[in-house]
């Protein structure tokens, strides 16, 4: 049985064989490896959903192993959910109405109307705010404090944005990458507005379910 005053593998690990100490990752560094690895669990999960979005596979079924397999990454990430403040909810609702009125504003068919997916309503929407969810947890939680850690503000913005952006080019294509980006940088500010990712994870979910009637 090991001594309980003697040092540990991972002590001994670090100490070279002339007993010099060996060095350790500096916190941006460590920070950086885990945004990068954090940053590929995400892209391996959104290729897997493409793949299987070609095979034709059922849409609400791929939606919800996308909306887990986040979850499951957030969570490896140290995301854990949390009780949001009545200041995450609100700027979370205004965040997302501003979203929905510029669709609106934006739309040229005139007033909404109702288009629904091949899913009921229910399902869809218990789906999509899932998948919302899982992306700003992953995004705009687990990668920004990550990357923020390992290179400051704007670098956690932008890593955030971008990644936003190019995770949904497999289904809508590249086009859409200027407006996600801006969506995606729109996320970002409601996170440093309320300090919680609750605000754009409800902005998110508003916006999307809000495409029913869009």
């Amino acid at each position: 049985m090991t001594p309980p005053w003697a040092p540990s593998s991972a002590a001994r690990s670090s100490t070279t064989s002339s007993g010099a100490r060996a060095p350790a990752l500096s916190t941006p560094v460590r920070a950086a490896l885990r945004a990068a690895a954090i940053a590929v669990a995400l892209g391996v999960v959104t290729c897997v959903r493409w793949r299987a979005t070609g095979d034709g596979g059922d849409a609400l079924v791929i939606g919800l192993g996308f909306g887990i397999a986040l979850a499951v990454v957030a969570l490896a990430a140290g995301q854990r959910p949390s009780v949001p403040s009545v200041r995450s909810v609100a700027a979370g609702i205004a965040g997302g109405a501003v979203l929905v009125a510029l669709a609106v504003v934006a739309s040229s068919g005139g007033p909404p109307g109702l288009v629904a997916p091949a899913a009921p309503f229910g399902p869809w929407a218990a789906v999509t705010v899932l998948v919302a969810i899982g992306e700003e947890a992953v995004l705009r939680g687990a990668l920004f404090d990550a990357a923020e850690e390992a290179a400051g503000l704007v670098v956690a913005i932008g890593a955030s944005s971008v990644l936003f952006a190019l995770i949904h080019v497999p289904l809508y294509g590249w086009h859409v990458v200027p407006l996600d980006l801006a969506v995606g940088i729109w996320f970002a500010g409601l996170r440093l507005v309320s300090g919680r990712v609750a605000a754009p994870a409800i902005a998110h979910a508003l916006a999307d379910l809000a495409t029913w009637w869009l």
